[in-house]
């Protein structure tokens, strides 16, 4: 079904958002989440003279699971790519737990706490799977490294009965399970997953996503990306609509679940 566009608000720039209450309550049954852990304010991103963010506002309250969605091309992954130093605004600012990380290097946002999993998995197939993981952890120190891999071998079973098999050799399934394995390997405030459920059949993207739950529950914030609009609602305390590289709509994710315009846009009804 081709996506039609939702109508923007009077004022792009500033979509409606939650108010005060709803900030601070979780819609999933967990508990209300804290302060503010990551924040966006007017960020600008471009590639070359393309200008993919314009203006984006969100934040991310520690606990929360908030997810982007939007069509393809709306601007979910650069966001991502941008909290995660691998893409720096041209204008506006990032700040992560209380410190301005606008220009903070990838390696140095890995290293102070944001995991990112992004699209398409990228391990490096031609090394085994522990060594994936000692690759995402390669700024911890040794001890540490390896009470995370058994860290994230108790989250992913499969993982271990695989761990010295080359990733290139491991199902789809697999590898979404050691792309989000490397991410977690420094134990992130926050853990950035872009589209974790592409080419999944319907039972691993249930796999997935209780996996998601889970590690949420454990203490982790999660900023997820996923243009299965329904799942991601499902699984989300609250959700950002991104449209040709603008926030248009802001609510909590049973909101936008139930809100007309997002149905037909991104949830298959017409």
């Amino acid at each position: 079904m081709t996506e039609q566009p939702i109508p923007p608000t009077t004022d792009p720039g500033r979509p409606p958002m939650l108010g005060s209450d709803d900030a601070s309550r979780s819609t999933s049954g967990r508990p209300a989440p804290g302060d503010v852990i990551l924040e966006l304010r007017d960020v600008h991103t471009y590639y070359g003279k393309i200008h993919a963010l314009q203006g984006i506002d969100l934040d991310v309250r520690e606990g929360e699971i908030v997810t982007l969605i939007g069509s393809n091309g709306a601007g979910k992954t650069t966001t991502l790519k941008t909290i995660s130093g691998l893409l720096h605004p041209r204008m506006g600012s990032v700040h992560f737990a209380g410190r301005d990380v606008t220009r903070t290097a990838a390696h140095e946002m890995a290293r102070d706490g944001i995991g990112h999993a992004p699209e398409g998995r990228r391990i490096f197939s031609r090394l085994t799977v522990t060594e994936n993981l000692q690759m995402g952890g390669y700024t911890r120190s040794g001890r540490e490294v390896a009470e995370n891999i058994e860290h994230v071998f108790s989250i992913f079973p499969r993982l271990r009965e695989r761990a010295g098999q080359r990733g290139g050799t491991l199902s789809g399934g697999e590898q979404q399970m050691l792309a989000i394995g490397r991410a977690i390997m420094t134990r992130p405030k926050v853990l950035l997953l872009d589209e974790p459920s592409l080419g999944l059949s319907p039972i691993l993207i249930q796999q997935i996503f209780t996996i998601i739950r889970e590690i949420n529950a454990g203490g982790t914030t999660i900023l997820l990306v996923e243009q299965n609009a329904l799942q991601a609602l499902e699984v989300a305390d609250r959700g950002y609509v991104l449209q040709t590289g603008r926030v248009i709509l802001a609510d909590s994710a049973s909101a936008l679940a139930a809100n007309q315009d997002v149905r037909r846009a991104y949830l298959g009804e017409i």
